[in-house]
């Protein structure tokens, strides 16, 4: 599966064995192991041999990731080394706000890394960090962010917009993956699904995660509808070239694009 295909992204913590039994039994598209905020100071080097334990046992088809410690921690340049020999997808890096933080951990690692834009600093840079060397796609840290910015707690996320869509504006200018931040409260289903069409609307690819209880929902919002996705495969095989009327509308080259990239992530992910 293409990371950009992946609808929900689902943190768990690396020193938590049961968890991760549990990951690999779940719907989700893509699993990180957290070796950051999840992880106490104590259980972090067991924690990043659990996760390099866990990745060579594997996850079926699902992507994987590795959420690593930030730098100037001291174990940051050994998750990094630890990366390199383990059997991940991608590098998830917090905290970054500068292209150089990207390719330094790309360098070391030899793993394409998905970089958290968690500051005001980070958003700013947003546009070089997804275009530097390495950077294989963009998550919104909103907890982070909205600590930065002040946002009241409680407040929705109006004072969020500029920043995600600058976020999501820098992805898809450097045609890379973005995907929005993670929902805090577990259990309002109806908010998180609330928030996941908001998202989907901005853009986003899918949603990062922090429960097992979210991925079905994420999964629904983010997964091609089946009547787009019959649409989609209709102006495919009616389309001959150029601009033609279909089904009452116009349609040309850009449409018959966008409906072949859907019927792509349909197929990946097996809808």
């Amino acid at each position: 599966m293409l990371l950009r295909h992946a609808r929900s992204l689902l943190f768990l913590p690396a020193s938590n064995p049961r968890a991760i039994a549990k990951a690999r039994t779940l719907p989700c598209d893509m699993v990180i192991l957290d070796l950051e905020d999840a992880v106490v100071d104590e259980a972090k080097a067991d924690a990043r041999a659990g996760a390099v334990a866990a990745l060579a046992e594997g996850f079926g088809s699902r992507l994987t990731g590795v959420r690593i410690n930030v730098e100037g921690t001291p174990w940051h340049g050994a998750d990094m080394v630890a990366m390199k020999g383990a059997a991940v997808d991608y590098v998830v890096l917090p905290k970054v706000e500068s292209a150089k933080q990207v390719r330094d951990v790309f360098s070391v690692a030899q793993k394409p890394v998905i970089a958290m834009i968690e500051s005001a600093k980070g958003v700013l840079a947003a546009p070089g960090i997804a275009a530097g060397e390495g950077c294989a796609g963009l998550f919104m840290g909103v907890n982070d962010l909205r600590r930065d910015l002040g946002i009241p707690a409680g407040a929705g996320r109006e004072g969020l917009s500029h920043a995600m869509q600058a976020v999501l504006l820098a992805a898809r200018a450097a045609g890379i993956a973005v995907f929005d931040g993670v929902y805090n409260r577990l259990d309002d289903l109806d908010g998180l699904a609330a928030e996941c069409v908001a998202g989907h609307a901005l853009g986003f690819d899918g949603k990062t995660l922090i429960h097992p209880g979210q991925v079905a929902v994420a999964n629904g919002v983010f997964g091609p509808d089946a009547q787009a996705l019959a649409d989609a495969r209709r102006l495919i095989e009616a389309a001959t070239g150029g601009a033609e009327r279909f089904e009452g509308r116009m349609i040309e080259t850009m449409h018959v694009e966008e409906a072949r990239a859907l019927v792509a992530r349909a197929d990946a992910i097996g809808a």
